[in-house]
């Protein structure tokens, strides 16, 4: 009998404005398409059911707290019924914007219990430069609602490298933030993603993106996360309560769900554009949601493609993904998985990557350096092997 998948993902797609750096599959909020969406989510749930016992859960979006408090009612029931038990990271993202007393009582009571908040500036210009639909004042508001309704998890999202952003905005956005006492951290350097309007605004001359003025950014982000007690353990991510006296344990506050990730671990998707990996397999769901409904509506799940990944491109996604975190390439976590010792596949490239300053070869683990985790992409592309 097959394990069980221990990990959900659920794509919300809806927003109520379209961010100007978004590249994430989204559509504006339409009633009568929401309410068909949340009924075909249902019905892809209740397909998956028998699959799944769920660690982590992580609805994303999209804009998953745009949902009204009657569809929250529905999916929670829905979810209720699968009999998974009770949850131990049960995650929902949040707009600022779209946070009230009623819909955070509604989640905590329904399970979940972590929120990521997408903050992204504190700077009230720049909140309308990336086409954010909230303020800085609703941050606050917010974040004391979640308190308020019981959420001891909470993580906020931020954003570095935003045009016209300079270090004192970030370091004011920093200290704000920091002394929110979030649980958890996000920060990531803008993409400039095709089609999307900020890579057209800067393709057209409208701002130019000054390297070293990120390169700050990040340090500063490192410097002064860590100053207020946030621990780094992947390359955009901090967490409080590193108990451990080893820099490389997990916190505790860190993201289960996203670990589970980057750790090549199984699991299932749910919901329009969302993609799964379960057993060496990675499953597209088509990014449209009409189509997605009529998918479910029809006795299917909204699949557009299925691939089936041979064993050197897992182990080298495996060793990619191992290389956001500072915890870096486990070789006996790898050789228990693929019967191979690391150092038999990539010896050369690591060795490589080393004398670069990139990485360090230990006993037991291959770990990043600081300015390694700074380029995980660059290093982890030299153990993709790419499948025809």
């Amino acid at each position: 009998m097959d394990t069980p998948v221990p990990s959900l993902y659920i794509h919300v797609p809806f927003c109520s404005h379209k961010c100007e750096y978004c590249a994430f599959y989204s559509e504006l909020l339409k009633p009568e398409q929401v309410q068909r969406f949340v009924e075909s989510l249902c019905g892809e749930l209740k397909q998956l059911g028998p699959a799944l016992q769920p660690r982590t859960i992580f609805f994303g979006g999209g804009t998953p707290s745009i949902l009204s408090l009657h569809q929250w009612e529905t999916i929670l029931d829905c979810m209720h019924g699968m009999g998974w038990g009770q949850i131990p990271e049960w995650t929902v993202e949040c707009n600022p914007a779209t946070v009230s007393k009623e819909k955070a009582q509604l989640l905590k009571q329904g399970g979940v219990n972590r929120i990521s908040m997408g903050v992204q500036s504190m700077d009230a210009h720049l909140l309308e430069r990336l086409g954010r639909i909230h303020s800085r004042e609703q941050v606050f508001r917010s974040f004391e609602i979640l308190r308020g309704a019981g959420f001891e998890n909470i993580n906020l999202d931020l954003m570095f490298g935003i045009p016209g952003q300079d270090l004192k905005i970030w370091h004011d956005t920093l200290d704000t933030i920091h002394a929110l006492n979030s649980e958890h951290l996000s920060a990531y350097e803008v993409i400039y993603e095709d089609d999307t309007p900020l890579f057209h605004q800067m393709k057209a001359g409208a701002f130019d993106v000054d390297e070293d003025l990120i390169e700050s950014m990040y340090e500063s982000l490192i410097d002064r996360s860590t100053a207020a007690g946030y621990h780094q353990y992947e390359v955009a991510n901090f967490a409080r309560n590193q108990t451990s006296q080893s820099p490389y344990d997990v916190p505790h506050w860190a993201c289960q769900h996203n670990i589970h990730y980057w750790r090549a671990g199984d699991y299932h998707a749910a919901g329009p554009s969302s993609t799964e990996y379960v057993q060496g397999v990675r499953r597209q769901h088509v990014s449209n949601t009409s189509l997605y409904c009529d998918g479910v509506q029809s006795g299917g799940r909204g699949i557009v493609s299925e691939e089936t990944l041979i064993p050197p491109v897992q182990q080298g996604e495996w060793a990619a993904f191992a290389m956001r975190m500072n915890q870096g390439l486990d070789f006996k976590l790898f050789e228990e998985r693929f019967g191979h010792h690391p150092t038999q596949l990539w010896g050369e490239q690591m060795q490589s990557i080393q004398s670069r300053g990139l990485a360090v070869v230990e006993k037991d683990h291959f770990r990043p350096t600081p300015l390694g985790m700074r380029f995980a992409d660059a290093v982890g592309s030299e153990f993709v092997y790419l499948q025809d």
